[in-house]
């Protein structure tokens, strides 16, 4: 099956990520594009890329171009999607995919205008032991689901300069770390939760360091995540059901889950995909989302993740500029 041609816009750490699973799935990068055309040139050189180009705008011309890959930061992700699918291209953009549920909105609403596809980076998402285990779950295994508990912890060195401390560039943990364990939360979880309470400790430049956030659905689920920008956690998550739970550890690209049966104490080990090939599963994904037609479930997900997300932020009174 031909190759999609993808367009990188922006060329920091992940960008390079992407360059190699792109590299990987399809063999070739067809464009880049960055802040200065330097940067553009230095990565193409590194990854064989065919076209490069100095603005946005000289690369969303071409044609040629399928897939807008945005590595950009935060607060620039909206401007980006907006143009890229006004351009009729397809969007894959790095998480958190905006700011807010308002831009994400508008966003999805000119994919559907101009029949365009539009993903996030969420690895976990498209790892392959997460559609493992929602099969395993929706099939009873654990029994109903009581509780999830997720943990995410980072320790960002104190830079007031760093963009995880900066408001004006949507900075904070919870855009940057709470974006995966919300999503964990949600992917297992039957519905949408309707009921959010949040607390949160603000680092002295506004943004959000701490946080302790609690979700609660119709269906009697309920979960709880603990992120933190400033102390290191583990990336842990669990679901526990009546009949047992699934532990994970590093579960933002894992690869093994282990499950714990409770009437007897017997541990299943579950493996599927790989940590490494985490980047390359979302190209995959997003090609066959193209070529199929398909990915709404995802894109549903995403968008009820995005309302959490701007939930909790109204909560705690945090606008970013």
């Amino acid at each position: 099956m031909e190759n999609l041609n993808w367009g990188i816009l922006g060329t920091g750490g992940i960008a390079h990520e992407m360059g190699s699973a792109l590299k990987a799935v399809n063999g070739e990068i067809y464009a880049v594009c960055s802040t200065s055309i330097e940067k553009a040139e230095r990565y193409a050189k590194e990854f064989c890329v065919t076209k490069v180009y100095g603005s946005v705008e000289e690369m969303l011309a071409d044609e040629k171009v399928d897939i807008v890959y945005i590595a950009t930061l935060h607060n620039s992700h909206y401007t980006f999607i907006l143009q890229a699918l006004k351009a009729k291209k397809h969007v894959f953009c790095e998480k958190s995919i905006t700011v807010n549920s308002r831009q994400l909105e508008e966003c999805v609403a000119i994919a559907k205008e101009n029949e365009r596809i539009i993903c996030d980076g969420t690895t976990l998402l498209h790892m392959p032991l997460y559609k493992k285990l929602k099969q395993l779950v929706q099939s009873g295994v654990i029994g109903d689901i009581k509780m999830i508990q997720v943990n995410f912890g980072s320790c960002k060195e104190c830079d007031r300069k760093n963009r995880f401390f900066s408001k004006e560039l949507a900075g904070g943990a919870l855009l940057d770390i709470g974006v995966y364990a919300v999503s964990f939360a949600r992917y297992f979880m039957k519905s949408k939760p309707n009921v959010i309470l949040t607390t949160a400790n603000y680092f002295e430049t506004g943004v959000d360091e701490t946080s302790g956030i609690l979700l609660k659905n119709l269906d009697g689920e309920m979960a709880v995540i603990a992120l933190t920008m400033r102390a290191k956690q583990p990336k842990r998550g669990v679901i526990a059901g009546e009949k047992g739970y699934i532990e994970i550890e590093n579960y933002p690209r894992a690869q093994k889950a282990t499950i714990v049966y409770t009437d007897n104490g017997y541990t299943e080990v579950i493996e599927e995909g790989q940590t490494e090939r985490a980047l390359q599963y979302e190209v995959q994904d997003m090609q066959e989302y193209i070529r199929n037609k398909e990915g709404k479930e995802n894109l549903q997900l995403v968008c009820e993740v995005m309302e959490i997300l701007t939930a909790i932020q109204s909560q705690w009174g945090i606008v970013y500029p």
